[in-house]
Order: structure tokens, then sequence, then C-alpha cells
């Protein structure tokens, strides 16, 4: 199974727990966002970012070509509140 079949199984799964105030809204704000054209200045798939570096947990700065270093790099952004 793809990743892509994984996530779809998992965004239909979830949808039937969500109660349906809830996914309307979510739904609206995703309108919303596309609306926006926010969705054309996104990060792709597959880009390459330049190195960076982000504090962890504690405050201290972990960079992304040491943490490339150990392997492969998953990077998730948390947009926020609804």
């Amino acid at each position: 199974m793809t990743l892509q079949a994984r996530l779809d199984r998992m965004r239909e799964a979830s949808a039937k727990k969500i109660p349906p105030a809830a996914l309307s809204t979510m739904h609206r704000a995703l309108d919303g966002l596309r609306a926006s054209g926010i969705i054309d200045r996104v990060i792709k798939v597959g880009a390459t970012l330049p190195a960076f570096a982000l504090p962890d947990t504690q405050g201290q700065l972990l960079r992304s070509e040491t943490l490339l270093a150990q392997g492969p790099l998953v990077l998730s952004f948390y947009r926020g509140l609804w």
C-alpha cells in the first residue's frame, strides 16, 4: 500500500470520528486557506530546504545537517488552532 493510500485511509477513518460541526469548521478553514493562495506558496513534497537550526524542548539548537547525518529527516509543521 502506498503512503498516499494509507494517508487517505487514515483521513477517512478520522473523519468518521470527528463531530460533524467540528468537521465543518475544519473544512471551512481549509477552504479559506486554499482561497487565500497559500497553497501555491507552501514547500512542495521532495523540495530541498536550506540548512536550518531550531530549538529543542530544552532550548538547545538542533541543526538540520546534524540530524541529516543520522538519517532521513521528516518535518511536520503545526499550523495552530483551527
